[in-house]
């Protein structure tokens, strides 16, 4: 029996041959192994893609977030608000800079609460950070709505939005600032960990290449923390062959998506998001008895995953904060019933009618928990 793969990594790789070979051995015969000629390339093109001023380019979408918190001036004793249904690295990024993660809770598919905004603003807020989740992006104009009238900054999680449009915008261009993450199954990965900031703000750019490239502009000179959160050029110049085929890919993940949908019962699935919001980094169903249904389709192997098993405020690590159980309850029940099929541009579509066949051949998942 034919495996399908949650993500195939080495399949996009083989298609992107021998032209990924040869960027990697250019960069080896460059040198130019730390901030070089493909990072101030990738930077330029990755900005212009996003409809924005500037991009830095960083070691992890966390570094990414962290920098776009320091450039805006967000430190010890202020507060920003997030999602409790995140990964780590969004509350990672404001413990980080000495500030204190907010958290709300989220809707029914997963998306920040903007009616949850409100109650969480406090003298002290200095920021709130909203996360494209899944690949779609949020109610972002209510997000902004909120913030303006609080006169504080928006700074988008767009890790998992690589070239998500919503009104003629790519995520990355609505607030102050956005990070992306370059992990190697994000929608636009490279072959090790990255990430890149963007922004309009010249300052706050500046900024950040003094942050990322410890405190320094000018060799052997600090003028601000010295942290090292630099790019490789290894990275960039991978990232920058892949960056001409994004689009086709997360078109090729919208039909996939839209097979999914003809195949499995509306119950189970998010609403149809408008066109181009939604580029479908995981596809997402929701199903009761989650790790039954689970080891079900492993048993024909069939992998899955899982985003998150446990929202923010039972983390370990922020018990802190405060929070408790009951906190958050459509972020734990997220939590308890979503699980993510098999997503990426290379999967043929009869996997996509066997991962749906084999669901549907189950009763109980059909009525989430």
């Amino acid at each position: 029996m034919t495996e399908v793969k949650f993500v195939d990594l080495q399949a996009q790789h083989r298609a992107l041959e021998p032209g990924l070979s040869e960027t990697i051995a250019s960069v080896v015969r460059r040198g130019d192994f730390i901030l070089g000629e493909a990072v101030r390339q990738f930077e330029m093109e990755w900005a212009a893609y996003c409809g924005v001023k500037h991009a830095v380019g960083v070691d992890s979408g966390l570094s990414a977030l962290e920098l776009a918190l320091r450039g805006a001036g967000i430190g010890s004793g202020d507060e920003v608000i997030t999602q409790a249904n995140t990964f780590v690295a969004t509350a990672g990024a404001i413990l980080a800079v000495g500030a204190r993660p907010v958290l709300v809770d989220c809707d029914d598919e997963g998306q920040i609460n903007v009616a949850a905004l409100e109650g969480a603003l406090s003298p002290r807020t200095r920021a709130i950070m909203p996360v494209h989740l899944y690949g779609k992006i949020c109610d972002i104009s209510g997000v902004l709505a909120v913030a303006s009238r609080a006169g504080v900054p928006v700074i988008e999680d767009a890790c998992q939005a690589h070239g998500a449009v919503y009104r003629g915008q790519r995520a990355g261009g609505f607030g102050l600032a956005a990070a992306f993450s370059f992990y190697p199954a994000k929608n636009l990965g490279a072959l090790g960990d990255g990430g890149i900031l963007v922004t309009r703000n010249d300052d706050l750019a500046s900024r950040a290449r003094t942050l990322r490239n410890y405190g320094s502009l000018t060799k052997y000179e600090h003028i601000d923390v010295p942290l090292n959160h630099r790019l490789d050029t290894l990275q960039a110049a991978v990232l920058r062959l892949k960056l001409a085929h994004l689009d086709a890919w997360n078109a090729r993940r919208q039909e996939l998506a839209a097979a999914y949908r003809v195949r499995l019962p509306a119950a189970n699935l998010p609403p149809e998001p408008e066109a181009g919001r939604h580029v479908y980094h995981l596809f997402t169903v929701q199903v009761s008895e989650r790790d039954r249904v689970r080891a079900t389709l492993a048993g024909q192997g069939i992998e899955t995953g899982i985003h998150y098993p446990l929202p923010l405020h039972l983390q370990p690590v922020l018990k802190h904060l405060g929070y408790r159980p009951g906190s958050f309850p459509s972020a734990e029940r997220l939590s308890r019933t979503t699980l993510s099929l098999p997503m990426y541009p290379e999967m043929p579509l009869p996997h996509v009618e066997r991962v749906a066949a084999a669901l549907t051949a189950m009763q109980s998942w059909r009525q989430a928990a």
